[in-house]
């Protein structure tokens, strides 16, 4: 059963249509990942998803109690306000116990950040935080907004990295944005290529063969999959593939870089 459903989704603002006829599912402990070029409708896409933004045609199904988190691209804390972690961690309601703040903060892999200012953290450890409140009530599906943004590419690969270990350990769905070709794909089981309506989708692999995304991002080696060595054994269909069931990823091995 699926954790939440897009169906045939458009939105527009005005006379301006952002996306057009936009359908997927997310599975459970799926992660999945959204790219495509700026102005594509990525992050009309995920605010759809989360409610913010209602289809002018389409719908969003949800599964009954599902609960979501969500990790912004940025957020910006007057550096003069004297906030820790532990107390952002908790708005707004301070409802949230220093025992579930802490076990957050050990699941983004900063938990010695419990007392920090939050004025003093640096950039990565900022996002660090951040997904550490969208995982204290435990959600179901967890949305990033190009949540690497700002991030050297150690920092985004580790960061990916630590959102892998979170679906595997909390068994929660993942479906993010990001622009980092280069790293991002190494995360996700699927990709969603996006510009203003689904070119292709499939997995990495399948994806970044298809014409409709090389002619967005081009075949270079700074393109999806240059973190990995992919040994071709076996044939792909030349079309984005929208069937999952066979397993495109078994003779995949990842490079030192991607480790």
């Amino acid at each position: 059963m699926s954790l939440v459903s897009v169906e045939n989704v458009s939105v527009g603002y005005g006379a301006n249509t952002v996306l057009r006829n936009v359908s997927f599912a997310v599975t459970p402990q799926e992660i999945v990942t959204i790219v495509g070029p700026n102005g594509s409708g990525k992050t009309t896409l995920l605010r759809t998803l989360i409610g913010a933004v209602r289809p002018t045609q389409g719908r969003i199904n949800r599964q009954s109690g599902l609960k979501i988190g969500y990790v912004p691209q940025k957020l910006h804390i007057d550096p003069t306000l004297p906030i820790t972690v532990n107390r952002f961690l908790k708005l707004p309601d301070l409802k949230a116990g220093r025992k579930a703040c802490a076990a957050a903060l050990e699941q983004a892999g900063v938990p010695d950040l419990t007392n920090r200012q939050m004025s003093a953290l640096s950039g990565g450890q900022l996002q660090r935080v951040l997904l550490a409140r969208a995982l204290i009530n435990k959600p179901d599906l967890l949305l990033l907004d190009e949540a690497t943004q700002g991030l050297d590419q150690p920092g985004s690969a580790a960061f990916y990295r630590q959102i892998e270990e979170v679906r595997r350990d909390t068994g929660c769905a993942v479906v993010m944005i990001s622009h980092e070709l280069h790293v991002v794909m190494s995360a996700s089981d699927r990709v969603i290529c996006l510009n203003g309506h689904v070119c292709c989708e499939g997995t990495p692999e399948i994806v970044s063969a298809a014409p409709e995304y090389r002619a967005l991002f081009g075949t270079g080696t700074g393109g999806a999959l240059a973190l990995y060595r992919h040994d071709h054994d076996h044939a792909h269909d030349e079309d984005c593939a929208h069937d999952h069931g066979h397993d495109h990823t078994k003779n995949q091995k990842p490079t030192e870089a991607a480790e």
